[in-house]
């Protein structure tokens, strides 16, 4: 994106306080533009801050192809963004703030004490120096029809003029958390052509488990398994049993497609190779070799190591003949079949896929039909996996939004944004 021409003396609110907000303030208040921010919740970047609390993956350290492959049917629209602020550039905005990252081991970006808070309040204390004035618990409601903006907060409803405005409303999951896609209907009445919005980054229901494997496997790891994908390919990782299905980050490295098998078929099957380091031929010899008196399942531990969890999902899937018959079983620990019947709702996925399609969108962000308001982070139509795929995005569609706003303001009369 070219840099924005000088901006006159303009106001500029922010609807929404998470990683895409922030950065779309900063970059307006960098420019002198005066900055309201408004968030529903009491205070900013809560699934930030949440999604931290396991060590805080801000990005990724991989070749600019094999991560713009991230956003699958999206990538061709982020990459101008992402050329823009990409991972190395995310990584040198954080160093700035004082906040050293390090590279793990899986290539997964985190900053050196692993954690989301330290950098969420540099952030907002340089933030604060730059000017944003922060509105705590203000709900956006729309517009009013001479285009200010609509905000219930403790005190009622007020009204709110602004000469851009960028809406940075997260998607529809973690609605504790400020991402309830209440918004959709709001922009859909101005005419915005909005995708709806579906879980992304979720776990699934399988067809049914047993009441005893249900009892007994449930928040159970399955590690060091693959995937067979329907290209011929194979993704390595692991899985949770959940009491009616499966989660985890292979699954949800594969939700996309899964969940739109599910949408066309009504039902799709996970193939998993349950010891990708063994051959089907090693396994069948070690499974069928002589067991003396000891029982199947201590002679399968023995010989093959198959014990537990893995055991379990083969019979749910075997029936006692099928289990006992040496090439059935071995051939299914290669490929066992796990039928998937739906997507946990929307409000349990980590994301949310679908949201404000780009032909909405101009090449700034900006509603082609409310002009002068941008959009930008999650409620836009992409999605990728976890990994800091998602927040990388986020920043740089934050930051491309309100380098649009400046664009729009060096060039716009003084009007309320959304008029």
């Amino acid at each position: 994106m070219t840099p924005a021409r000088p901006v006159p003396p303009r106001s500029a609110v922010v609807v929404g306080g998470g990683p895409a907000g922030l950065m779309a303030a900063e970059v307006l208040a960098a420019a002198g533009v005066t900055v309201d921010l408004y968030d529903a919740m009491p205070s900013v970047a809560r699934k930030f801050l949440l999604a931290g609390k396991g060590g805080m993956n801000i990005t990724h350290a991989e070749p600019p192809d094999d991560f713009l492959a991230r956003y699958g049917e999206r990538r061709s629209e982020l990459q101008p963004l992402l050329a823009d602020f990409g991972a190395a550039e995310l990584r040198a905005w954080i160093h700035a703030l004082g906040i050293d990252t390090f590279v793990g081991t899986s290539g997964r970006v985190f900053p050196v004490d692993m954690k989301a808070a330290p950098l969420l309040r540099a952030w907002l204390h340089r933030l604060r120096a730059a000017g944003v004035r922060f509105h705590p618990r203000c709900r956006w409601l729309g517009w009013h029809a001479d285009g200010r903006l609509r905000f219930a907060g403790a005190d009622g409803e007020t009204a709110v003029a602004a000469d851009a405005t960028v809406l940075a409303l997260g998607g529809g999951s973690w609605a504790r958390l400020g991402s309830d896609g209440a918004w959709v209907p709001l922009l859909r009445a101005r005419g915005v052509d909005v995708a709806p919005l579906r879980p992304a980054n979720c776990g699934f229901d399988v067809a049914g488990w047993s009441e005893h494997f249900a009892g007994r496997f449930a928040g159970q790891p399955v590690k060091s398994v693959a995937a067979l994908l329907p290209d011929g390919s194979r993704r390595a990782g692991e899985f949770v049993v959940t009491a009616g299905g499966i989660e985890g980050g292979l699954v949800y490295a594969l939700s996309a497609m899964l969940r739109e098998a599910i949408a066309r078929d009504g039902r799709a099957t996970l193939t998993l190779d349950l010891m990708p380091d063994w051959s089907e031929a090693r396994l069948l010899a070690g499974i069928g070799a002589a067991r003396g008196a000891r029982s199947l399942a201590s002679h399968l531990q023995s010989r093959i190591g198959l014990k537990g969890v893995k055991a379990g999902l083969l019979r749910e899937v075997l029936d006692k003949a099928a289990f006992a018959d040496p090439a059935t079983l071995a051939a299914t620990i290669k490929r066992l079949p796990l039928v998937l019947v739906a997507p946990r709702p929307l409000d349990e996925a980590i994301s949310s896929a679908g949201g404000v399609r780009f032909t909405a969108l101009d090449a700034r962000l900006m509603l082609r039909a409310v002009p002068g308001v941008f959009c930008a982070g999650e409620m836009l139509d992409w999605e990728a996996p976890t990994g800091g795929y998602l927040l990388t995005a986020c920043f740089a569609t934050g930051r491309a939004a309100g380098l649009g706003a400046l664009d729009w303001l060096a060039r716009a009369p003084l009007t309320a944004g959304g008029a």
